[in-house]
């Protein structure tokens, strides 16, 4: 908030304070202003890709430059890993249950694992757990095949693998897909994985307390996967690219919806004692202009950017950073995104010199940042 600046830079919103002392943010996220005192404000992150969702959303997803679209042909550009799949991929599955879930996504195009290949992915729910028929595809056996069935066809996967690995000399490829295929059979027989999926069977107060919508509802799953151990989850949101009635739209729809769910996924975390152990990061591609354009609306602004983080040791009610006068670029030192990645890491207990290799043999770091040193507690 610039409450001190131009109408034109400060628009409709005026400010309220929060449990932070000296900390204010929007009146329209008054739930929210009770739980500042749990999330870490870094108010320096910047990065050079204002105009293109995409290449905006690669630099944030993965913590590297865009590179070329990953479905162009020939496909023989490097496709770096997002932070899900890496995670993912250094904690491993956990019970039955997939490392690395997505939640209400579009499938953004950098939300994958890049050249680690596909066993890295997410498993991408893209129903609407506000729906009373919700089901996730994939976890469970489907009702014509039944188990007995199910048993058969794995019986008779394990007999060609064996004959085909006896038959190949390297067998590489057919390790990668033995792997792929356990995974997938671990998760349709996993008592553990339709559990945490059930979302109806939290209390009603439970559910009207993140909110009866699409997005309340995938964060209050999002809190049951990571209770039952899956290792990261990404709640995707929609509708924020608020080009025209900026003041109208946030007003109505997407303040109070975030300000209800965003606040009651920390506090639920901090009931439960799971807050600590979880890294709650809330960001977007980048920042919104600081002037309002001719149709009242906001337009990209990647020069910088609101990213809030909170648990997992992190330093909690605090700010890293402030923005000059009129909100168009950090006052001091900035951070990038590749440095965001880095943090993330290191509070995860992830060496960022860990190094993978590529399809081609080229070894490639998975962060060419620096961790933020005033964001770790």
């Amino acid at each position: 908030m610039k409450p001190d600046a131009p109408l034109e830079i400060r628009g409709e919103f005026k400010p309220i304070p929060t449990n932070v002392d000296g900390l204010q943010i929007c009146e329209h996220l008054p739930r929210m202003a009770r739980q500042m005192d749990k999330v870490c404000l870094l108010r320096s992150v910047t990065h050079p890709e204002s105009g293109d969702h995409v290449a905006a959303a690669h630099y944030l997803l993965t913590g590297y430059p865009q590179r070329p679209d990953p479905t162009a042909q020939p496909a023989n550009s490097t496709i770096y890993p997002s932070v899900g799949s890496v995670v993912g991929r250094e904690r491993g599955w956990n019970g039955g249950l997939p490392a690395y879930v997505v939640l209400t996504g579009k499938s953004a195009p950098y939300s994958g694992a890049g050249y680690m290949g596909s066993a890295y992915n997410p498993l991408s729910v893209k129903a609407d757990p506000n729906d009373p028929k919700f089901t996730v595809d994939d976890v469970a056996i489907p009702e014509p095949v039944g188990v007995e069935r199910t048993l058969r066809r794995r019986r008779l996967l394990e007999e060609l693998d064996g004959w085909q690995r006896a038959a190949e000399s390297r067998g590489a490829g057919v390790a990668e897909r033995t792997r792929f295929y356990q995974q997938a059979y671990d998760l349709i027989t996993s008592p553990a994985a339709k559990r945490a999926f059930r979302v109806e069977e939290e209390p009603d107060r439970v559910r009207d307390r993140y909110g009866r919508n699409r997005f309340g509802q995938a964060a209050l799953l999002a809190r049951r996967l990571v209770e039952a151990g899956v290792r990261f989850v990404s709640v995707e949101l929609h509708q924020w690219d608020t080009h025209e009635n900026n003041f109208k739209v946030l007003r109505g729809d997407l303040l109070p919806t975030l300000d209800r769910f965003y606040s009651a996924l920390l506090e639920d975390l901090s009931e439960r004692g799971l807050l600590a152990t979880t890294l709650v990061l809330w960001m977007g591609e980048f920042g919104r202009t600081p002037t309002i354009n001719g149709r009242g609306g906001r337009d990209h602004w990647a020069y910088t950017n609101a990213i809030g983080l909170s648990g997992a040791g992190v330093r909690m009610g605090t700010v890293v950073g402030q923005t000059d006068a009129r909100c168009e670029r950090p006052a001091g030192p900035s951070h990038s995104t590749q440095d965001l990645a880095a943090t993330v890491y290191r509070l995860l207990g992830i060496r960022t010199d860990t190094e993978y290799r590529g399809p081609d043999g080229r070894p490639h770091f998975i962060s060419q940042g620096k961790p933020i040193a005033e964001v770790k507690a």
